[in-house]
């Protein structure tokens, strides 16, 4: 006899099928879909695997609870394990032990860890048969416990099928931009349609020498979009040469940008080469370029115009063949308007415009470039943190990033040197995310409130990880079971929505 979907799966399944309805694209709901089925399910490092018919192998998109390094590096055969098997087949599949499937892949390291869960996996069904697999873990999982995830994680596939179709097209075309610019660790990192849209612009036109001028906030990664179009371009093998004009005096950018001759000035006791010299042969990065005088944008048009320009105090002609890659967090259409900047200047500048989106237009990637900064700041200071915790990740979601991503990997390094553990949790973001709108707290706290939420929130992290189970949680935080449900009254807390479906 067929067992009923319990009501709590079907609570799980109206709000993923909710998700599914109202997003565009897959990279919108495959974060908070799988995490609802670890937080909501029980299930461990869900997983969606997509089909790569060009290349010949199985794409790992997305797994929850692994680093984007972790999942970039997996690459399945087709066949190959039991995600293959599954895409392979066409069919769902299950296992009550993966100690019990020979052919089972452990590129999780699942196994080094000493545990041996179930296995369970649900095949995307689409019009030309079957394009990729949802699969989870299940820690001391029944026979009824592995059915019932069969179930749920079929359901979810065919939800989430119709959004991965458009992800399968995309990978049988020429990439664009240059498939080394996606997601590099040491370059660009970002997921969404916004992103996305950025990274076709920098494909178009990094082969070119053509000058681009890059708008954004502040913090929004200009400088790496700048090395990028270097790096992909031509003149790769020449210098890339940066200037920052807001840094630089006006009575000094001249000569850092022209160069000048022995005795022009106070202090010139040498001759020095300027960045359009140095930067011959390659790319000259002029950084916050709208904060330059009126004087120093007159020669730059020249340079711009004429490719020729004097040392300052010198009289010889000298050329330049540098591309110009400039960048301004301002409005140059206003200053024009105000005359604070030439016109004639702003559109030989602006003759392949990019604009890189804040970090607020842009939500879909918090999570993303948190799991990224988390790996760099592990690497640069020898931590070993593997995860951010449920309340971190709702207070990275909810502020408005008025930095942008070098506020967010600020707010990551501070969290990773103050985590003790292995996981970032509330307490260690920053102040700034921490306030009423953020965090759905009061802005100032006594010490019995702070110690309150402190310890709410170690029962909260003890609850998600023992899938509801209290005698489990009191253990986990050597506490008596009596003194468990005190607390978890005290609190509000709720455990069964950390609980599978465990009935007969």
């Amino acid at each position: 006899m067929e067992r009923a979907v319990t009501s709590p799966t079907l609570d799980l399944l109206a709000e993923i099928s909710a998700l599914c309805s109202r997003a565009v694209e897959l990279d919108e709901v495959l974060g908070p879909v799988l995490r609802l089925l670890s937080e909501r399910v029980g299930l461990h490092r869900a997983t969606l695997a997509l089909l790569d018919d060009e290349q010949g192998v199985i794409r790992i998109e997305a797994a929850h609870g692994l680093t984007p390094a972790e999942v970039r590096r997996a690459r399945l055969q087709p066949g190959q394990g039991l995600m293959g098997r599954v895409i392979a087949e066409g069919q769902p599949y299950g296992v009550l032990r993966i100690s019990e499937a020979p052919d089972f892949v452990d590129w999780t390291g699942v196994r080094a860890r000493g545990v041996d869960p179930s296995f369970a996996a649900a095949p995307l069904l689409s019009e030309g048969g079957c394009v990729g697999a949802l699969g989870a873990y299940r820690l001391d999982a029944r026979e009824h416990e592995l059915f019932d995830d069969l179930r749920t994680l079929a359901t979810v596939a065919a939800l989430l099928a119709p959004l991965a179709r458009p992800r399968l097209r995309s990978y049988a075309e020429p990439p664009q931009p240059p498939a080394e610019l996606r997601l590099q660790p040491d370059n660009l990192v970002g997921r969404s349609k916004a992103m996305r849209g950025v990274f076709d612009l920098i494909g178009q036109v990094a082969g070119t020498t053509t000058t681009v001028l890059l708008r954004g906030e502040s913090g929004t990664g200009k400088e790496l979009v700048a090395q990028a179009l270097h790096t992909h371009s031509p003149r790769a093998a020449g210098p890339f040469v940066k200037v920052n004009c807001a840094a630089l005096p006006e009575g000094v950018i001249e000569s850092e940008l022209f160069g000048h001759e022995k005795g022009a000035f106070t202090g010139a006791i040498r001759e020095r080469k300027g960045r359009f010299e140095l930067a011959r042969g390659g790319t000259l990065f002029l950084d916050e370029i709208g904060d330059i005088s009126p004087a120093v944008q007159v020669r730059l048009l020249r340079v711009l115009q004429e490719k020729e320009f004097e040392r300052v105090g010198g009289t010889t002609p000298l050329t330049s063949d540098a591309r110009i890659i400039a960048a301004t967090s301002r409005d140059l259409e206003t200053m024009i308007e105000g005359t604070g900047f030439r016109a004639d200047l702003y559109y030989r500048l602006n003759v392949f415009p990019i604009r890189l989106p804040p970090l607020r237009e842009r939500k879909a990637d918090i999570l993303l470039l948190a799991d990224h900064f988390v790996e760099l700041c592990n690497r640069a200071h020898g931590r070993n943190v593997r995860r951010v915790s449920t309340s971190a990740i709702d207070m990275l979601m909810a502020y408005h990033w008025p930095g942008n991503v070098r506020e967010l990997e600020n707010c990551i390094e501070r969290a990773v040197l103050l985590a003790r553990e292995d996981a970032i949790l509330g307490h260690h973001l920053p102040p700034t995310l921490q306030t009423a709108e953020a965090s759905d707290t009061e802005v100032h706290q006594g010490l019995k409130d702070r110690l309150a939420a402190f310890e709410r929130e170690l029962i909260l992290d003890a609850l998600k990880s023992t899938r509801g189970n209290m005698a489990a949680a009191a253990r986990k935080l050597e506490v008596t079971e009596r003194i468990m449900g005190l607390r978890v009254a005290r609190y509000d807390i709720d455990p069964q929505r950390f609980r599978g479906d465990r009935s007969s």
